[in-house]
């Protein structure tokens, strides 16, 4: 049977309880508070036997601080990346720097700030600065940089980053002023850099900033523009000058092992010909000495025998021929040998002057007669002259 059947039965089992009178959708606020009711019902039953509302009471606390201290517990951990440190502050002092890492702080108590220790960071600094030869110029530097200490780097000082800032332009000017205009542009461009870098860390280190300057990077200076173009040939004529210094010192480096090598070939040569020297001075002396007895027991005839063989050498080293003249006759015969050996050349003829005989030079002198004229006619081929040995 259907339970809104008419009839008693029906009646009995109508969810809204009319009972057969009028149907209708319940009450909404009628429905909750019979919920609520069953539920507290249910609440209290599982107290601890004590009136049914104080018992609610006491589960609702329990239940909230619980899930409290839960929230309080969870929102205490924390991730400090890898390329950080966190720096921990308690009651707003300072605690402990913790690692890279998952941690855990005292919520409402503590407080951590990361900070990247790892990566580079960069500071510029730029303006017009006036030179010590009272030259404008602008200048552009730039510090490179990373956090050291990160408590220092947080507490020190304000603003760590700006100090440094405000400390690289002071000493940036410091230097300049101290610096000519053409040191600043051209040749004292690295001087400059290390003053800079030397004067840096001095400043910032009673400060304690907490960081570590890596480098710092000295841009290319300008000259105000009313007199860029002078300064660029001014520098393009310094390029040009160092290029020349290498050019030289490379022809120098070439140069030099050849020279060396020449004048140690000259003096080698030199010792050589010392040796030489002084051998055959020792021979001529040795022969000398063994000539000297003989010259002793017969003089005449050794100072012949030295006269011939001192003209045969020196004779054997020319290429004219002289001849003497008859007995009677105070002349001798000069003969232009080289300029007849020239000829039988052209002649294609061969003559060997180890075999020429007094036949064979009576045979050149005719032939030298017949193109030239008598022997002592023509004074270009041949001479009378008076003998020289008695």
């Amino acid at each position: 049977m259907a339970w809104n059947e008419p009839g008693n039965g029906g009646k009995d089992r109508d969810p809204w309880g009319n009972n057969g009178k009028q149907q209708g959708p319940p009450d909404l606020d009628q429905v909750i508070r019979n919920l609520s009711n069953k539920l507290s019902g249910l609440l209290g039953r599982r107290g601890s036997g004590t009136g049914g509302g104080g018992g609610l009471g006491s589960f609702g606390i329990v239940v909230g601080l619980v899930i409290a201290l839960v929230a309080w517990v969870v929102s205490g951990f924390y991730t400090i990346g890898e390329a950080q440190r966190g720096v921990v502050l308690r009651f707003g002092n300072y605690y402990q720097t913790v690692e890279p890492g998952l941690s855990w702080k005292v919520t409402f108590i503590d407080r951590v700030f990361p900070v990247d220790v790892e990566s580079v960071r960069s500071q510029p600094a730029s303006g017009f600065m006036l030179t010590k030869d009272e030259n404008l110029v602008r200048v552009e530097m730039e510090v490179q940089y990373r956090v050291l200490e990160p408590r220092d780097y947080l507490f020190n000082v304000t603003n760590a980053d700006d100090s440094l800032h405000q400390a690289l332009d002071s000493a940036l000017r410091y230097v300049v002023g101290h610096s000519t205009m053409d040191d600043v542009l051209t040749v004292g461009r690295e001087r400059v850099r290390q003053e800079t870098r030397a004067l840096l860390d001095e400043i910032i280190e009673p400060y304690q900033l907490g960081l570590a300057v890596l480098d710092l990077n000295f841009l290319p200076a300008r000259p105000p523009e009313e007199v860029k173009d002078a300064f660029d040939d001014a520098i393009a004529a310094q390029e040009d000058e160092q290029r020349f210094i290498r050019e030289a010192e490379a022809y120098a480096r070439e140069i030099e092992p050849k020279a060396r090598g020449q004048a140690k070939r000259l003096l080698q040569e030199a010792e050589g010909y010392k040796e030489q020297v002084a051998l055959r001075a020792e021979g001529e002396v040795a022969r000398f000495r063994e000539l000297l007895p003989q010259y002793q027991l017969q003089p005449e005839l050794t100072r012949e025998r030295i006269y011939l063989e001192t003209m045969e050498e020196i004779y054997s080293k020319v290429n004219k021929v002289i001849v003497d003249t008859p007995e009677g006759s105070n002349n001798m015969m000069y003969l232009p040998l080289d300029k007849l050996l020239e000829q039988s050349a052209n002649r294609k003829t061969k003559v060997d002057p180890n075999i020429i005989t007094s036949d064979y030079i009576n045979g050149l002198q005719q032939q030298a007669g017949s193109d030239s004229g008598q022997a002592g006619s023509n004074s270009d081929r041949s001479s009378i002259r008076p003998t020289g040995r008695n």
